[in-house]
């Protein structure tokens, strides 16, 4: 094949599909097969109902649970958004999407203590 821009493009894809191929193939191997022994870590911790933080990077357990509920960009519904967050995160929390709000707007933080999870 020539060395072109549409060349090299055609090998580009083609490579992709053959990896594509090669993934399903291993994935349907692997389908019978049952799944890996659970570390002790996440037995001693499978114990614990208490989920850890929402933010990307934080392993500290969720100490509350932050509730948004704002009128979809649509105007059609609303819209819930639930984090549970640790206690620093949770200070820096703060009304995101008040150009959503109406009459049921609701921006809640509540303690997990005081909640079910």
């Amino acid at each position: 094949m020539a060395d072109t821009k549409k060349g090299r493009e055609k090998q580009a894809r083609d490579a992709e599909t053959r990896q594509q191929e090669r993934d399903v193939a291993e994935s349907r191997e692997r389908a019978d097969e049952p799944e890996p022994p659970r570390s002790e870590e996440d037995v001693e911790g499978a114990d614990d109902d208490v989920p850890t933080c929402h933010r990307r990077g934080c392993e500290e357990p969720a100490a509350f649970v932050v509730l948004e509920r704002y009128q979809e960009d649509t105007g059609y519904g609303a819209v819930e958004a639930e984090a549970y967050l640790c206690r620093e995160h949770t200070e820096e929390e703060s009304p995101v999407n008040l150009e959503g709000a109406y009459d049921e707007y609701v921006f809640r933080v509540e303690p997990l203590s005081s909640r079910s999870v």
